[in-house]
């Protein structure tokens, strides 16, 4: 039996590709984040016996974004969602780079740390994430449909998976 999924589909698919997130990495003093709309929420690994996999998110990062820097040099980020009257914010932080300055400056978001990173306080729920594995897309291993339309000028992007060490909601 076939199932339309735009109809199945609990809110947690749209989280990403609609509400979009911020992904952050670093600390209070010295962090940067950025806005996406590509990622995903599972399981995989764990424990063993009985078999219990982790609760992950994963993110996708182009190697061209500064907080791609960021995402390898720590072990930890944060994944966050908002409400829908911060979008605007969300797409200052998705357009300018943090190398330029302090682009959360220009938003009504405001830093706040938690262990193991940083998140914002307007955040409706965040994610601490322990970076369990990353690894960047090959263009000669993806199927054309993919990497002409998305990869001809630029490098792939790298995949982030993060154990989810601790939830928080508002």
């Amino acid at each position: 039996m076939s199932v339309d999924i735009k109809s199945f589909a609990p809110e947690i698919f749209r989280l990403f590709n609609e509400r979009w997130g911020l992904v952050t990495a670093g600390t209070l003093e010295d962090f940067n984040t950025m806005t996406i709309s590509w990622g995903s929420l599972g399981t995989i690994w764990g424990n063993p016996a009985p078999s219990q996999g982790w609760d992950i998110v994963t993110v996708y990062v182009n190697p061209a974004r500064y907080t791609w820097g960021y995402m390898n040099k720590n072990d930890y980020f944060t994944v966050s969602f908002y409400p829908p009257e911060f979008k605007k914010d969300l797409a200052v932080l998705g357009s300018q780079s943090g190398r330029d300055g302090d682009k959360v400056a220009l938003t009504k978001l405001t830093p706040k740390a938690v262990e193991h990173g940083v998140t914002f306080e307007e955040a409706q729920f965040s994610f601490i994430c322990k970076k369990i594995y990353s690894h960047a897309f090959k263009k000669e291993e993806m199927a054309e449909e993919v990497a002409v339309p998305f990869y001809s000028a630029v490098e792939p992007h790298w995949m982030y998976i993060g154990r989810i060490v601790e939830a928080a909601e508002k």
